[in-house]
């Protein structure tokens, strides 16, 4: 890629932090370097949680517009790797929440036992409330700050930005990513010992 006046324009080569600042001040190829730097990585969450390619799409575009609503927000462009995939993976979790509701919706409209389900099947839906219900379970035990704010990043429809959860908690947006990974440190510790 040649940028203006012959000088080599952005591309994979780029640092985050040059892409950003590049970005930052409007410049359209530098979006589109960034946009290409981290599109496998973008999709490869959403279709780890099971989303089509139509659904992965939807959640890219998802993401590409939180990012480009809040990356003036980013404090340091050297995280923005974590940051992406953070949003990915939110969008990603939201996306698979909505399905399944659709689908709880659907199977309640019929007959179950005509449906034929395997025995490991119907198994496999038990294991998955019961770990739900430990996730439920051990988040009673956390301070209530970290309870809020799960609830919020991940329980809330539609999913909030970062920048309206800091604000419901009076919080710095930088500090929520920070918050987060503590409090599901401590959730992932509360798993362990019920034996998740």
């Amino acid at each position: 890629m040649s940028g203006r006046l012959g000088r080599p324009g952005p591309g994979a080569g780029w640092s985050d932090e040059r892409l950003v600042e590049a970005c930052l001040k409007g410049d359209d190829d530098a979006w589109a370097a960034l946009i290409d730097k981290y599109r496998r990585l973008i999709y490869s969450i959403p279709v780890r949680y099971g989303a089509s390619p139509e659904d992965a799409a939807d959640i890219f575009q998802a993401v590409c517009l939180e990012l480009f609503a809040h990356l003036r927000d980013l404090r340091k462009a050297g995280a923005l790797r974590g940051w992406i995939a953070t949003v990915a993976t939110h969008q990603s979790f939201h996306w698979k929440r909505r399905h399944r509701r659709r689908a709880d919706r659907e199977l309640t409209d019929v007959d179950v036992e005509g449906l034929g389900l395997e025995p490991s099947a119907a198994a496999e839906i038990t294991d998955i409330a019961a770990h739900e219900q430990m996730v439920r379970d051990a988040s009673v035990n956390l301070s209530p700050r970290c309870r809020e704010l799960i609830q919020l990043l991940f329980y809330t429809e539609p999913p909030l930005p970062y920048k309206e959860v800091a604000r419901q908690l009076g919080l710095a947006v930088g500090s929520i990513g920070f918050i987060r990974g503590r409090c599901l440190e401590r959730l992932a510790k509360a798993l362990r010992e019920v034996g998740f």
